[in-house]
């Protein structure tokens, strides 16, 4: 089974524009999509605080930032997470790790959930990156073990962000996110939405 449902995809799909959001940040700032229109490249991300799939894979990801920010990409991350399912991923939460581990990245709190069902996020971690227009060019994991990344074999994210910002069409530019489901509101600790699928047939 694809994303694709009758054409009603759950999570955006290639091509697709960004999802406006506007989300409190862990600085204390709102944050908007507009607020980052003079970056080449956006990559929104939906995480969170306790994951072994994220805790695993922060610092690889902190390593991306860390070779792309300067080429113009700016990164996102949205915890998306219910704390009534897991406290640990409430917005005070928030604000200890970003202080602790001083990430490299805008940390966002989507409380409603809303933004998650607008992107389809399926999993902690899931990214998206946008190009110039906001147009979505790759969508998936950041890399291929992120539980035990001295395992991992390919980071499907640098790939990307390399390939495109060379100009290149994106060499693989659908992945199934690795991790823990989005922790859904008022629903099982494992449940997810019946729309959702994996976005590449296994």
């Amino acid at each position: 089974m694809t994303a694709y449902i009758d054409g009603m995809p759950f999570t955006l799909a290639l091509g697709a524009k960004a999802p406006s959001f506007a989300l409190p940040a862990t600085d204390g700032r709102t944050c908007r999509l507009e607020d980052f229109a003079d970056a080449k490249v956006l990559v929104v991300f939906f995480t969170c605080n306790h994951c072994p799939y994220v805790i695993g894979s922060d610092e690889v990801t902190r390593r991306t930032v860390d070779r792309f920010r300067g080429r113009g990409v700016a990164f996102v991350g949205i915890n998306s997470n219910s704390a009534a399912i897991h406290p640990e991923d409430d917005f005070p939460s928030m604000v200890k790790r970003m202080a602790e581990n001083h990430f490299p990245w805008v940390y966002l709190r989507d409380e409603s959930q809303d933004v998650a069902r607008a992107y389809g996020a399926l999993r902690t971690p899931h990214f998206f990156v946008f190009d110039r227009d906001r147009k979505l060019v790759y969508t998936g994991r950041g890399v291929d073990n992120p539980r035990e990344t001295s395992k991992m074999t390919v980071n499907d994210l640098e790939n990307a962000l390399a390939d495109h910002l060379a100009g290149k069409p994106v060499r693989v530019p659908l992945t199934n996110p690795i991790g823990c489901n989005v922790k859904w509101l008022g629903k099982d600790a494992h449940w997810m939405p019946a729309e959702a699928c994996d976005l590449v047939p296994k």
